[in-house]
């Protein structure tokens, strides 16, 4: 075991000597999973302990007592963009849960005209092709709760690949860890993602270059870096439900997520930047919810003027009998390009009876 820590450090230190932190990396594992979460503005970190935690909080694994699976799709820009997500979870034994998902952000059909004119200067339309440009993450991740009183921690691993037609394609892997902790009514939750700085390797296709190198002059002259690697992230959160009555719960979610680079984001600088998240849940016999959620604040400048940026974020989720269907609009005040989000969680231990 020493070795491997050995061996991982060491790769992980000649890699940040020879290579440069891209700011924003592997950004389609920083939208968010599952409908209820992106409701509520992400602000989940403390709470979750579903199937989706090994996204959000692996820690949240642990209090898996069933066998679930979640599945999600929405579209972005205007329908240009699909992404989806899937999720099987289940326990170990009474302190254990893992996970395994797939998660997919990819733009299809995308036209091809490189090849549009052809050697005598004509436009030829059938030389037209088309490709997809997508990115996979398959994660493996493992909870386990009580290590110390109320703390529970968990780790998900990652297997990244990228590809852009058949003109590039990137491996990669990382690794997040998260931890949860209760105190009375309180939950607080810590996770940190790309804790080990993910790595990811492009190839680029020598022919493809080739051919658009010369497209426009003076662009495209040199191939872009091989490696790639991601800063880490991290995501800091509290908790708390109110049980008001017998059919009427409130709880309320505060999350800060932090990179540690200059972003646009309301509180920045050049070793931190910090977003705050706010989410509000409604529950009615813990069947019907209303949720409600804003995060994304940031600083815009029109005209030399700054203003305060911020997304909203609404929802509705319904629950019964192990089947749970929520939906989420996210990104209402932006002008149109607000995406519809569904998601399904299925409790597999209620439709089929275990083996003895």
């Amino acid at each position: 075991m020493k070795q491997i820590f050995l061996f991982t450090g060491l790769l992980i230190f000649f890699q940040l000597q020879s290579q440069t932190f891209k700011g924003y990396s592997n950004e389609f594992l920083n939208i968010g999973v599952d409908a209820r979460a992106l409701s509520l503005g992400n602000a989940v970190v403390a709470s979750v302990a579903d199937v989706t935690a090994g996204y959000w909080n692996p820690a949240g694994l642990s209090h898996i007592n069933r066998q679930q699976i979640a599945l999600m799709h929405a579209a972005y820009f205007a329908n240009i963009a699909q992404y989806d997500y899937m999720a099987y979870a289940k326990n170990i034994d009474n302190r254990t849960g893992l996970s395994v998902s797939l998660i997919r952000f990819g733009v299809d059909n995308i036209m091809n005209t490189t090849q549009l004119i052809d050697s005598q200067g004509n436009i030829d339309y059938d030389r037209i092709s088309y490709f997809s440009a997508a990115d996979y993450a398959l994660n493996f991740s493992l909870g386990r709760k009580k290590i110390w009183k109320g703390l529970d921690i968990g780790a998900t691993a990652k297997i990244i690949y990228r590809h852009i037609g058949d003109f590039a394609s990137g491996w990669g892997f990382g690794l997040d860890v998260g931890a949860q902790y209760r105190y009375k009514k309180w939950q607080f939750g810590l996770m940190f993602r790309d804790i080990t700085t993910t790595f990811n390797y492009w190839s680029v296709d020598d022919d493809a270059f080739a051919n658009i190198s010369q497209a426009v002059p003076g662009q495209n002259q040199e191939k872009p870096d091989n490696i790639e690697l991601t800063y880490p992230k991290m995501q800091l959160g509290t908790m708390r439900n109110f049980h008001l009555n017998n059919h009427l719960d409130i709880s309320a979610a505060f999350d800060l997520n932090a990179r540690f680079f200059k972003t646009h984001s309301l509180i920045s600088s050049n070793a931190i930047s910090l977003d705050p998240a706010l989410g509000l849940e409604f529950a009615y016999y813990k069947i019907a919810f209303v949720r409600l959620g804003v995060n994304n604040f940031r600083k815009e400048i029109y005209f030399d003027e700054e203003n305060l940026k911020f997304q909203p974020n609404a929802g509705l989720g319904f629950k019964y009998k192990g089947i749970a269907v929520d939906y989420a609009l996210t990104n209402i005040a932006s002008d149109g390009f607000y995406s519809h989000v569904f998601s399904l969680h299925l409790d597999l231990d209620r439709f089929f009876k275990k083996k003895k």
